[in-house]
């Protein structure tokens, strides 16, 4: 009997096998400066935007509604929300006392970005705290149409090419692209506004007995209006975060985005669900580590500072309590500890968007069979035609390549197709 060849298993192609893994690469991409830095700057534009957005539609007082429910989106100012101990803790720890809960944070970078947009379709809002939210969701999606599209194309290209790009370039792909980043999103909510229009007309109807026959006998036409809006508000609601992606990986137009983020919510929910729960939770104990390492950076430096001026003189420091002519340097000192606290925040806007990169090639490849390594990248030299040398013949009549230094190719660019001329044989 001939022995049969029995091949050996040397090595297992785990992203092969479970493409899903490249998930657990969003951390190390998301904690680096450039990306905390873009995230940091971001959510601080954002949360200053709506403060001073409130301020513009109330007139420095709360927003409410006749119930008196507030349509505030910063209750507080956005330096004391973003580095409120609850958040960031002053002293690392893990949380199972409940004082911080490393869940909240991950999870509420989506609520909060779609927060303006969500309250639009609050039915006691008013036509104020409407405009007021509009307002907001626009400034909203302007700054992140900038710094998201940053950060989804940094993190396009180290998951599919594993490039590093500059800021300069990475700036400039963003400014060729920023109104898709910006229309992106805004589509839906276009045909949204379209069909209320329809319906809010047949809604006047409803005010006079014999019109409001006409509203009932076309009802029917109100619920395919209805229906309409639901579909769009549910891909939106969903699938927004897949946009930037999308234009960051394909370098496409905002069309293309919406039909792509559309195609992937509806025909692979369940893997989309899965994916997101698993960004979810290494997010999470992403979130604890960068929290309790910057809480460590803090409550280090607080602790060999006490040990120089003393515990109960450097309580009064951290308290910012008047020390005369050291007040302002109170001041200072806790600027410098909400810094800490606000890169750290950062991470969860960096992470929230690399994640969301990460998701999209899973997604892209589960529909479209695209390989996750396929990204589009600028090529400056893509529509140059270089000049060509003049072919003769030789004496048996087969071409042959003038080689004088006067039909030498140019080094740049001289004609296009249809421009130059070609000697024949």
């Amino acid at each position: 009997m001939i022995e049969q060849e029995r091949e050996k298993l040397r090595a297992v192609a785990w992203s092969e096998v479970m493409p899903w893994l490249s998930l657990f690469r969003t951390f190390r991409l998301a904690i680096r400066i450039r990306a905390l830095l873009l995230g940091t700057v971001a959510i601080l534009l954002t949360m200053y935007g709506w403060t001073v957005i409130d301020w513009a539609f109330s007139g420095g007082q709360p927003l409410t509604n006749a119930a008196g429910k507030s349509f505030a989106l910063t209750a507080d100012a956005p330096w004391k929300s973003l580095t409120d101990e609850s958040l960031v803790p002053n002293r690392p720890g893990f949380p199972i006392n409940g004082d911080v809960n490393p869940v909240e944070p991950v999870s509420g970078v989506w609520r909060q970005l779609s927060s303006p947009f969500v309250r639009v379709f609050s039915p006691e809002i008013g036509f104020v705290g409407l405009v007021q939210s509009l307002a907001a969701g626009l400034w909203a999606v302007l700054i992140w149409s900038w710094f998201g599209g940053a950060l989804t194309r940094s993190a396009a290209l180290e998951l599919a090419a594993d490039e590093r790009v500059g800021t300069q370039e990475l700036l400039d792909f963003v400014k060729h692209r920023w109104r898709a980043y910006l229309a992106a999103p805004l589509f839906p909510l276009l045909g949204v506004l379209l069909a209320t229009v329809g319906i809010f007309a047949a809604g006047l109807l409803l005010n006079a007995g014999l019109t409001a026959w006409i509203s009932a006998i076309v009802w029917p036409l109100l619920l395919v209006g209805g229906l309409m809006m639901a579909v769009l508000l549910l891909g939106l609601c969903f699938g927004w975060p897949l946009m930037w992606p999308t234009i960051s990986s394909e370098g496409t137009d905002s069309f293309d985005a919406l039909s792509r983020t559309y195609a992937y919510v509806f025909q692979k929910p369940l893997h989309y669900l899965f994916y997101v729960v698993v960004a979810a939770l290494f997010g999470m104990l992403g979130w604890l580590l960068v929290s309790n390492f910057a809480a460590a950076v803090i409550s280090l430096t607080d602790w060999a500072a006490s040990w120089g001026c003393g515990a109960e003189r450097f309580e009064k420091v951290v308290l910012c309590e008047p020390l005369g002519w050291g007040t302002g340097a109170t001041l200072l000192i806790y600027v410098w500890r909400c810094c800490v606290k606000l890169v750290a925040v950062g991470f969860l806007y960096s992470y929230f968007w690399t994640a969301a990169t990460a998701i999209y090639f899973l997604l892209r490849r589960d529909v479209d069979a695209t390989e996750m390594d396929e990204i589009y990248v600028d090529d400056e030299n893509a529509d140059e035609v270089y000049g060509l040398p003049k072919i003769g013949a030789d004496e048996q009549g087969a071409p042959t390549v003038d080689a004088s230094p006067e039909n030498q190719p140019s080094e740049t660019p001289e004609t296009k197709p249809g421009d130059g001329e070609q000697q024949a044989p």
